[in-house]
This record gives structure tokens, sequence and C-alpha cells, in this order.
């Protein structure tokens, strides 16, 4: 009988059930070499049944049982005797075949947690975790230079001990670098210092932290504000305002000015008719929510400027920033007069996401995909086990090999 993989084995006996399929083989006497004298010998010192773990064949958990041989040595003046004899199916003092660890390292990679991949492979979690752990170094391309161009941010990662941690990627390639196991400034720099000589720009969130970590290991870099960092700060700022002024409406509006929160926030071209007749309700109910709203808006129209006219236009979007400052001021809405204070102190940075229209859009799709994967394990307790489960699954996302 002939099966792809068992080409050098006899294939004495095959048992098909229901659940699982048994296949007993053997090989062929053959000369081996001796390992104390080096010499050869075909003698037989006896045969072992070994019971070996192998990929499914037919949908069915499928087991081996291979009769392997020891051979001993003919020559007088050795005579060692049980050393086993070579074969490619299975490695010495193991029960699984090569080929099964082979399938278990792809799945493991891109099953859905180490209990799913168990389940799927018929053995146990920790044999699962105890493979991940001894391939994941070596299928892992760690970085050993960051690139010019990199991106920073955190996210609730719960493992080793840190709630957050810190994830580096390259927005240009669109690539994930590495994981830092918290987000203090001292780990950053460190890293930073080791790795960042050719960084030029960071792109990050209006963390004081990060720029602290970033100017003093790289030597003020160029640093990009990333988009939606800095917007939502007007946002927040509309947002201040209707909490402030629904608390004066009676109680049926207060609860539905609170329902209909997301019409404040949308364009008004995007608008249906429903939330566009509660939105002008309740701008008609209050002066102040109207001039929150009508900042919110003039900035909004700055800001689609600013990306339309791009780097060869900075001075005129500077210069209109600054008139959308003034105009702040002038309605004495004290919500938006702080937060263009944030704005002002990180308007160098601001103005840097046009120069070179980066942001950290890309790194935030990772954090999701990541938190998708902590969800789905119910959590990693170990750090370096969670790092390296992130890194192989964005780096080895494109293989799409799955085990039946």
């Amino acid at each position: 009988m002939y099966l792809p993989g068992f080409e050098e084995f006899v294939i004495t006996k095959f048992l098909k059930f229901e659940d699982y399929v048994h296949i007993h083989v053997e090989l062929k006497i053959r000369p081996h070499r001796c390992p104390e004298c080096q010499r050869w010998t075909n003698k037989v010192h006896d045969y072992r049944k070994q019971k070996i773990k192998h990929t499914k064949m037919f949908t069915r958990h499928t087991n081996i049982f291979y009769r392997k041989r020891r051979y001993k040595c003919i020559h007088s003046d050795c005579r060692k005797k049980g050393f086993p004899e070579d074969n490619t199916l299975v490695e010495r003092y193991q029960r699984q075949s090569v080929e099964f660890k082979q399938a278990m390292g792809l799945e493991v990679v891109h099953g859905k947690n180490f209990k799913d991949v168990a389940a799927r492979m018929g053995t146990s979690p920790t044999t699962v975790m105890r493979r991940f752990d001894d391939i994941a170094s070596g299928m892992l391309d760690e970085t050993k230079e960051l690139p010019d161009t990199i991106a920073i941010d955190e996210y609730k990662g719960d493992a080793g001990g840190e709630k957050y941690q810190t994830i580096i990627a390259d927005p240009i390639n669109r690539r994930t670098i590495d994981i830092l196991p918290d987000r203090k400034k001292d780990t950053l720099k460190t890293y930073l210092k080791k790795h960042g000589q050719k960084v030029n720009k960071v792109v990050m969130d209006m963390s004081q932290s990060f720029k602290a970590a970033v100017d003093q290991a790289l030597g003020g870099p160029i640093v990009i504000a990333d988009r939606f960092h800095f917007c939502r700060y007007i946002h927040w700022a509309l947002e201040r305002v209707r909490i402030k002024v629904q608390k004066e409406f009676i109680d049926y509006d207060r609860k539905k000015c609170k329902r209909m929160k997301h019409a404040f926030h949308k364009k008004p071209k995007d608008l249906t008719s429903k939330q566009r007749w509660y939105l002008d309700y309740y701008l008609n109910q209050s002066d102040y929510l109207r001039q929150a709203y009508e900042l919110k808006e003039a900035y909004r129209h700055w800001f689609e400027e600013a990306k339309t006219m791009g780097a060869d236009h900075l001075k005129v979007i500077k210069d209109r920033l600054y008139e959308f400052y003034n105009l702040v001021r002038r309605s004495g809405v004290e919500e938006f007069r702080k937060a263009i204070e944030t704005l002002q102190n990180w308007q160098k940075e601001i103005m840097n996401s046009f120069a070179f229209d980066l942001n950290n859009g890309y790194i935030e799709g990772l954090n999701n995909q990541t938190k998708v994967i902590k969800r789905n394990a119910f959590g990693f307790q170990r750090f370096d086990r969670f790092r390296m489960r992130i890194l192989l699954h964005h780096q080895y996302k494109h293989i799409n090999t799955r085990i039946a």
C-alpha cells in the first residue's frame, strides 16, 4: 500500500475505524553504522513497537505503530548493542511524528487559541504550548535595526504583570516590528537607544511620556502627532458642553439628547432626517451649545482643507489654524479654550502630520487584532508567549495553510 510520506516504509497493516486510523509500519533491514566504532553492521538486536501520533488521514485522528529495530555491532572488539535504526518518521525520544510537529507549528500560528489547536490536532493544550515555545524563537524574524519611520502606540494587554504594552510598527511598509513589555518611559528609551540609530520620524499619539522617551533616546527626531488623537480634543470639548447644557433640560429632553449625541459629531451631509431634526431642536434650546457646535464645524472645515492642501500649503494651514484659535477665544466657550491649549502645545507635531501625511491608522488596526487574539485566548499570563503569538501571527498571516 502506498501513502504519501511513507515511501521508505513497508505498511504491514492499515486499520480504519469510525474516529481514528491505525497504520502499522516497519523499515527494511539495511546496514547501519555503529555509533561506538563507526563500522557497519546489519545485525538485528531486537524489535520495539512505538506508538506515534500523526496528522489526520481521511479526517480521522491517526496513530502509527512503528515496529522499530535496534541493531548491535558484529565486531568482536566493540559489541555495542541496542542502537536504533535511522528513520525520517519520528525523532528520538518523541511520541509525535516529524510531520505532525510541523503541522502543529503551522496551526499554532493561525489557530484561534492553544486549546482550539489542541482539539483540532487531538492532543493536549500543554503539548501545544510546549511546541509553540520550542518553535517560536526559530520562526520569528527579529528586528535588529528600526527603519527610518516608526509608529508607536500602547494597548491593553494585561500580560506579564503589566496592564499596558507598547507596540512599534512600520507605517510605510505596514508591518509589525516589536512589542515592549510595558509603556514606561525608560523601557521605550532603552529600546530606541539600542535599535533606533536610523530612526528619523516617529508617529505617535499625544503622550508626554512617549515624546520624552523619543526625544531623549533619538536626539529630537521629527515627531508626528496622529490625527485621530488631536481631533478628539475638539469632540471631547463639544461633549463636555452637551453634558453641561442638557442638565438644564426637562427629563425627557435630557435623556433624548444623550441618546442622540452621535448627531452632534457627524458631518451635516451624513445626517438622516431624524437626526437633523433633533440636532436643530437641541441647538435651538441653547445658544451655548450652538456656539460649541459651530466651533466644532469650523474646526472640521479647517481639518478637511488642511488634508486637501497638504505639504505644499503649510503656511496657509497654519494661518487658518490661528484663525480658529481666535474664533474660540472670541466665543467664550471655556471647554474649547482648554482644547486649543492642548493643540497649541502640540502644534509643531500637528503640522508635521500634514507635512508628511502619516498617521497611526495602521497600528490602531494592529491593536484591534491583538485584542481579538487576547480575547480568544482568555488572556495571556506570560508576556514572552503573548509577544511571540502576536508577532508570529502578523509575520505569517498571509500563509493560509491550515490542517484539517
